[in-house]
């Protein structure tokens, strides 16, 4: 039975989660129609465009995303404390850039006077708003609903055109973060649908190397700031430089089906995080396989656990085996 969203997301114990949507139409999973011939390719820009877009209203961060012929993977970072600092028209501006709002909030957003009667109203509308621009279930149904409105209206057709729930597991320590967006983004090679990650359409990684062609980072994607925190700048503890070549040279091993090609800078990551160069294949290979819920430490897994009241530990032997190599 699926669990309740309020039973998986704990942003006290981390704001990171692994989000993958899947569709249910066939028109999708084939990519081309074999009846027509038609190709449903450009779809995949529709959601990678999408994506975008919410990374830049809600205050939840894209760390990773893949959007493949049949299901589309996303690493997702949650800023409540971005959220709480917004003030109330930034608020209602973010929420009316996605949805109308109501009579009240398009008066608020156009500087027209609240009459005290609604004053009460307009502050439940703000709550609200700001709760679910930080929330995962409805960044989800912001990306997935206008795709599926815009693909069924293509196909003249009606009915469902993603799985009815979305999948989601929380991501509780930076080796579960960083091996989730390597296996994210090395799909399109995984699926021998691309031979590298620069030419692995629709994905971070070709975004985050065009960008770093140039000495940038892409600006809807959430950066790399390296391994000092003297500002506590908000982002990924790696440099993007590191992680581009970690990901490009697990890559090349998993089209050779070869090991060891792996560099001496690359292994310094690895060595960081505590991960044997055979463990780290298998996390970026396997990893959906491997944990069908919470990814992490025995040890952050039972605080996790804790959190949410859940007497199950779901998953701690393959976290143990996989995750736990001190």
């Amino acid at each position: 039975m699926a669990r309740p969203r309020s039973t998986l997301v704990s942003i006290e114990d981390t704001p990171f989660y692994h989000c993958i949507s899947k569709c249910v139409r066939q028109s999708w999973l084939t990519g081309v129609d074999k009846y027509t011939g038609k190709s449903y390719e450009h779809r995949r820009d529709w959601v990678e465009s999408r994506i975008l877009e919410l990374a830049e209203v809600f205050a939840i961060d894209v760390a990773a995303y893949a959007v493949m012929s049949n299901h589309l993977h996303l690493v997702l970072r949650v800023d409540i404390f971005e959220a709480n600092s917004w003030t109330d028209r930034e608020v209602v501006e973010h929420w009316h850039q996605l949805f109308k709002g109501t009579d009240i909030t398009q008066k608020f957003a156009q500087g027209e006077v609240i009459e005290s009667f609604e004053v009460a109203g307009l502050k439940h509308s703000i709550a609200q708003y700001r709760s679910r621009l930080s929330d995962i279930s409805w960044f989800m149904r912001a990306l997935n609903e206008p795709i599926a409105r815009r693909a069924n209206k293509e196909d003249g057709c009606t009915g469902r055109f993603w799985e009815g729930r979305f999948k989601s597991q929380a991501l509780l320590d930076e080796t579960a973060v960083l091996a989730c967006m390597a296996y994210v983004d090395l799909n399109p090679i995984r699926a021998k649908v691309a031979d590298t990650p620069e030419t692995s359409d629709f994905t971070s990684i070709q975004k985050r190397i065009k960008a770093a062609i140039k000495g940038e980072q892409p600006e809807a994607l959430l950066p790399f700031v390296g391994n000092e925190q003297k500002e506590m700048v908000k982002g990924l503890m790696f440099s993007a430089n590191e992680y581009l070549q970690l990901v490009d040279e697990t890559g090349r091993i998993i089209r050779a089906d070869k090991r060891g090609a792996i560099s001496p800078e690359s292994q310094k990551i690895l060595n960081r995080l505590n991960i044997p160069q055979e463990n780290w294949l298998k996390l970026t290979t396997e990893f959906s396989r491997l944990f069908k819920g919470p990814v992490g430490t025995v040890q952050e897994l039972g605080v996790y656990c804790e959190h949410l009241e859940r007497k199950r530990r779901q998953g701690a032997a393959n976290c143990l085996r996989w995750l736990d190599s001190s």
